[in-house]
């Protein structure tokens, strides 16, 4: 049976990571923790912003990594989410702000049958995570 994944994504997000990363090169997300934007999925060229013990890598989305704070995800732990594209400009640091686009994160509540079958996290530095 195949894993649950943390992170899904649309056609619109995959359509706007292409043209990211033709633009930029490898790319990675950090879903934000509510500093200058809010709560919203933050798109950085792979190397610009680190991770270490602190983020839990919560799978790939179309090649990129997908990361937020060890924090935060005790709180998301159980729920599954969903990158999106939206037009409007964020206020924010986000590789896709100057397109007139910005990230933005659905979220759901995992099922009983998921939440037996997830994927397994890491810590930012590679690290496997266990959470009870």
């Amino acid at each position: 049976m195949e894993k649950t994944p943390r992170v899904l994504l649309t056609a619109k997000a995959e359509e706007l990571i292409d043209r990211l990363r033709a633009e930029h090169g490898e790319i990675m997300f950090h879903q934000s923790g509510g500093c200058c934007d809010g709560s919203a999925p933050m798109c950085f060229t792979v190397g610009e912003f680190l991770t270490g013990i602190n983020d839990v890598l919560l799978g790939k989305v179309h090649g990129c990594n997908f990361y937020m704070s060890a924090f935060q995800f005790e709180y998301w732990q159980y729920t599954q989410l969903m990158l999106d594209v939206v037009e409007g400009r964020g206020a924010s640091f986000s590789l896709e702000i100057p397109l007139g686009l910005r990230f933005i994160i659905y979220s759901q509540v995992y099922t009983e049958e998921q939440l037996k079958n997830l994927c397994t996290i890491y810590d930012g530095e590679g690290d496997e995570l266990i959470y009870s």
